[in-house]
């Protein structure tokens, strides 16, 4: 994805954009490689070593999340339940 692209997904400015995967690419987190038909433009994306850092980043998270619902009465599951349908309705109207 170009920084470009990349900014607007996130509603960044895009120099703020450039400034974040500079500094992502200073820490092996992302890859920058020319584009394939505009050589003014660069390409992003995910390295190994970025993958993996997302991937034990989104395990943890997990873990975290089920510790804390296991500790939560039935009532207390439902009224997230119901807030979860409310957040995807938000989000929906939002794309």
């Amino acid at each position: 994805m170009t920084p470009g692209a990349l900014a607007a997904k996130e509603r960044v400015q895009p120099p703020s954009m450039t400034r974040v995967i500079a500094s992502l690419s200073d820490l092996n987190l992302v890859e920058r490689k020319p584009h394939p038909t505009d050589g003014r433009q660069i390409i992003v994306s995910l390295s190994e070593s970025g993958r993996a850092l997302i991937a034990d980043e989104a395990s943890a998270r997990e873990a975290w999340m089920t510790e804390q619902l296991s500790t939560l009465t039935a009532d207390q599951l439902a009224v997230l339940e119901q807030a979860v349908t409310i957040m995807k309705h938000i989000v929906s109207e939002s794309e």
